[in-house]
């Protein structure tokens, strides 16, 4: 069965590309060597050979069938030790990275669609060799549930997020066990790039990094494993060192933009709290796709002295965004600049607004860039992590009545409206529309009770409800959630007092 599995498993890499043809033999040799089988008979071969040709659809299609073969035979045979999620998801990693060029064929096939075509053939490239790997699992990824609602400021993305899988008890209790390793020094580093993995660290020898320069320092360029939305890349220093949100941090965001101008790239802010991210290791999230956030207009035009010729307004958007275009980025980056340092210092004492307390400091900012045409855009995302005994996770962060939904920090993701949500809510929905339809107490389920309230205000909303629109109600309504989420987090609130408020800060700059 496996020698028929490995053969199915390079036509599968010939099919997308993956294997050139000269490679075949090759490849067919490594996968054997890897389950330690000697050879293939020639009726395997010819049988192999007999079948249909597949399209790209079909490869895909036949992949996670093939790898799940693959791993019972590796359990039944000795070959994984454990038949759980985290030990096939360390094996079928193993297995696709015989199939995929060395990093510096990748790189050399990149750049040659950047020089020869175009940056957007550069990425398309990248993008689907990132899928075909199973780097990126798209047979998880389709799992997700997504669906956009409505709101007072366009429409939002919601995905209840199901591609990420829960480590299962064993592995837990195997990675406490097992000695923090200090090599790769977190996610992000460079070193990942053909790294096994272990139990407690992905396995990583079917990714592949892009090197770019920005601000004359090397970093890497990859796709996040999970992707959000469509192209959801990380772009990462190559050294390990903390993010930090400063003048560099926005000439980083253009260089990348100049390079990848159909991209945009943001930054989660620098503190916790409303960080959202990996604080320790310098990085920034793109792709190409358009976020309410960014087709969201200016609701108010301001004029900031010194910087007349810039364009500058503030966003109608849930959170308090200042968003700034010139044909010029480097006058972006100089207006950027001086926000950043004001805002550090600000204090308003009648907005709840406090640079620190106690010595230790409040104000950053969540910065996105794009372009438009040819004019440069940034988004300035004003962030404040002050704590109180009302609101001990964050005065600017999803208060306790939404909890149910979302209680994680508002990083860059959500801050461009798109809701990440935890995979638990799939089966508390599930669970809910049983409850409604039938009319049963939902807080005499443990499971579904942090949800009793939420619904016992929404339901007198809809005089009927039946099997057929329950799961878009609930759908409606988790939006709406996510909208006062939204609202939280915002510093300066979409009231008169909100943006009198907001005035009054801009008019210190």
């Amino acid at each position: 069965m496996i020698q028929e599995k490995i053969l199915e498993l390079v036509k599968y890499g010939l099919t997308t590309g993956l294997v050139g043809k000269e490679d075949e033999v090759y490849t067919i040799n490594r996968l054997l060597e890897l389950f330690k089988v000697d050879d293939i008979e020639d009726e395997t071969f010819e049988k192999a050979a007999d079948l249909p040709d597949w399209t790209q659809d079909e490869a895909e299609s036949r992949l996670e069938d093939i790898l799940s073969d693959m791993m019972s035979y590796a359990y039944d045979n000795g070959l994984m030790s454990e038949n759980s999620i985290v030990y096939r998801d360390l094996f079928d990693t193993k297995i696709m990275g015989c199939l995929v060029s060395a990093p510096s064929a990748i790189r050399a096939e990149f750049n040659r669609l950047y020089k020869e075509e175009s940056p957007l053939a550069a990425t398309d490239y990248f993008y689907k060799l990132s899928q075909d790997s199973n780097y990126i699992r798209r047979y998880r990824v389709e799992k997700d549930q997504k669906w956009k609602v409505d709101s007072p400021y366009g429409e939002i993305d919601i995905t209840i997020n199901l591609s990420k899988p829960e480590k299962d008890p064993k592995a837990i209790a195997a990675a406490r066990n097992v000695k923090s390793g200090s090599y790769p020094k977190c996610l992000l580093c460079p070193e990942n790039e053909g790294y096994a993995g272990r139990v407690n660290h992905p396995a990583r020898q079917n990714h592949r990094i892009i090197p770019i320069t920005i601000n004359d320092t090397p970093w890497g360029f990859q796709y996040s494993p999970y992707v959000y939305y469509n192209e959801h890349c990380i772009v990462f220093n190559c050294q390990h060192t903390p993010m930090k949100i400063e003048r560099n941090a926005f000439i980083k965001l253009f260089d990348f933009v100049k390079l990848f101008p159909h991209y945009f790239l943001g930054s989660n802010a620098d503190l916790p709290i409303v960080g959202g991210s990996i604080l320790s290791h310098d990085h920034f999230q793109g792709g190409h796709y358009t976020f309410a956030m960014a087709k969201a207009p200016i609701e108010q035009h301001v004029v900031l002295p010194g910087f007349e010729d810039v364009e500058a307004g503030i966003v109608k958007w849930p959170l308090s965004v200042l968003r700034i275009r010139h044909k010029d980025f480097n006058r972006l980056v100089d207006l950027a600049t001086h926000v950043l340092e004001v805002w550090r210092g600000y204090t308003d004492e009648e907005a709840f607004i406090y640079a620190e307390t106690n010595g230790e400091p409040h104000n950053t900012i969540t910065p996105i860039a794009r372009k438009v045409g040819d004019t440069y855009e940034l988004d300035l995302t004003l962030r404040n992590n002050i704590t109180t005994e009302e609101h001990p996770l964050g005065v600017y962060h999803p208060h306790a009545e939404y909890h149910h939904i979302k209680k994680e920090n508002i990083g860059l993701i959500e801050v461009m409206g798109l809701a990440v949500l935890p995979a638990r809510l799939k089966g508390e929905m599930e669970l809910l529309e049983e409850y409604i339809l039938e009319g049963k107490d939902i807080s005499s389920n443990e499971q579904i009770e942090k949800h009793a309230e939420w619904v016992k205000k929404f339901l007198p909303k809809y005089p009927e409800i039946t099997k057929e629109n329950i799961h878009g109600i609930l759908q409606k309504e988790i939006g709406i959630v996510f909208t006062h989420v939204l609202e939280d987090a915002g510093v300066y609130k979409c009231t008169t007092e909100g943006r009198e408020a907001f005035m009054r800060f801009l008019e210190t700059l």
